[in-house]
């Protein structure tokens, strides 16, 4: 990706609907519409709100210098340079994450041996769980639809049960969920995830960079 504020990054349409099913599957506001991208307040004790953009865009730098408290996230479609770039010099940059979507049908495995998978629905948010041979967690997963958007949030292995094709198995259970076959498939994978969705056929789309406002403001 270009390091210009005008990089391309993600389909807006996209996004708007990742934003919202985000939001749903985690239990936080709804998106709202700002500065040409999306405000979500989630008032937790870690953050106040974020800001997420489809891509890098020269009004990320008008919002920035309006904000004066702490715990304000910006993330943006975009490399961490154009990030950078973008945000006054005291902005704390995250880890860095991958936007990726789906674009073959995944190969069919069996659960593995002993272990036990669970899926609920609850208001609009699908969860999937998975419980080893002796009773204890072992892997999980959620995911939430909007509309032409399936995203999935969430899926995590226990370190004693990793290798064991769990993560896919549970991608496969919220996958069966889809209301809509051609909804779009879409989630934020770290630099771990990454490399087992691309084992499973994913694509990433984009850098998703993250900064974090000052601490501490004069």
């Amino acid at each position: 990706m270009s390091a210009s504020p005008n990089a391309r990054g993600v389909d807006p349409a996209l996004i708007a609907g990742w934003v919202a099913a985000r939001s749903c599957a985690r239990g936080v506001a709804a998106p709202i519409g700002d500065h040409g991208g999306w405000r979500v307040d989630t008032r937790s004790d870690l953050e106040w709100c974020r800001y997420i953009f489809a891509r890098a865009d020269r009004e990320i730098s008008t919002l920035a210098r309006t904000i004066g408290r702490p715990q304000v996230f910006i993330k943006v479609c975009a490399t961490d340079a154009d990030m950078l770039a973008l945000l006054p010099n005291d902005w704390a940059l995250q880890a860095r994450c991958w936007v990726m979507t789906a674009t073959v049908d995944p190969t069919h495995r069996p659960l593995a041996a002993g272990y036990r998978l669970r899926v609920d629905e609850t208001d609009g948010v699908i969860a999937a769980t998975i419980v080893a041979p002796d009773g204890t967690f072992a892997a999980s997963g959620y995911a939430a639809e909007t509309a032409g958007v399936f995203a999935y949030d969430r899926i995590v292995t226990s370190p004693d049960h990793q290798r064991r094709g769990l993560g896919h198995a549970v991608m496969g259970a919220l996958r069966g969920q889809r209301r809509d076959a051609a909804s779009r498939e879409i989630l934020v994978a770290t630099d771990q995830g990454r490399a087992l969705y691309t084992s499973l056929g994913w694509t990433v789309q984009s850098a998703y960079a993250s900064a974090l406002s000052p601490a501490v403001y004069a």
